[in-house]
């Protein structure tokens, strides 16, 4: 029987709070298309390894990182395929703060209740001359589906991908936290 996995994503309106072991792909992307990222110092490796099963992410990740991270540390991310604490997602940007475990909950409480406690269409305003500038279109959200979609029948790829299936990815709890550690050597490469 699969362990549960330990984690857990706070999104309140387009906020999150990360407690994750691991938050990767798709997960990661999803926290990426969120207006602010806050992540447990304790308890959070964020990633984007869809490079070292042979493919790219397609959810938003190459479009969104570049803003919040820069270029290279994208690139890092993205190529490097590796898993980042909390503490680093803060200081490369990934985050907007790591706080210790004990408090990310009542920081992000904290903040959302005062947010909400402004006048709404200020709030709505600020939001869309800041999107204006700082999010991706959906034009290039939709070519990195596409992309992503045709990476996935790349045989490559696929030896890629059964190969982390049949070591245990979704199914071994052990393995998820671990798996990203190995991409490098997955094919013998």
């Amino acid at each position: 029987m699969r362990a549960a996995p330990s984690w857990r994503i706070r999104s309140e309106r387009r906020n999150s709070a990360v407690n994750a072991d691991c938050v990767r792909g798709g997960s990661s992307e999803f926290v990426l298309a969120c207006d602010m990222r806050f992540a447990s110092r304790e308890n959070t490796r964020l990633g984007q390894p869809e490079v070292g099963v042979g493919v790219h992410p397609g959810g938003g990740g190459t479009e969104r990182l570049p803003n919040l991270v820069g270029r290279g540390r994208a690139l890092e991310i993205i190529l490097g395929a590796n898993d980042f604490d909390g503490d680093t997602a803060e200081r490369y940007g990934y985050v907007n703060r790591a706080l210790p475990d004990s408090e990310l909950d009542g920081f992000v409480d904290t903040l959302a209740r005062r947010i909400a406690s402004f006048d709404r269409r200020a709030i709505a305003a600020a939001k869309s001359l800041v999107n204006q500038v700082s999010l991706p279109s959906t034009d290039r959200l939709l070519d990195a589906i596409t992309s992503f979609e045709v990476a996935l029948t790349w045989p490559e790829t696929q030896r890629r991908v059964q190969a982390v299936l049949k070591l245990g990815l979704q199914q071994d709890a052990d393995y998820e936290k671990r798996w990203t550690g190995e991409l490098g050597t997955l094919l013998g490469t």
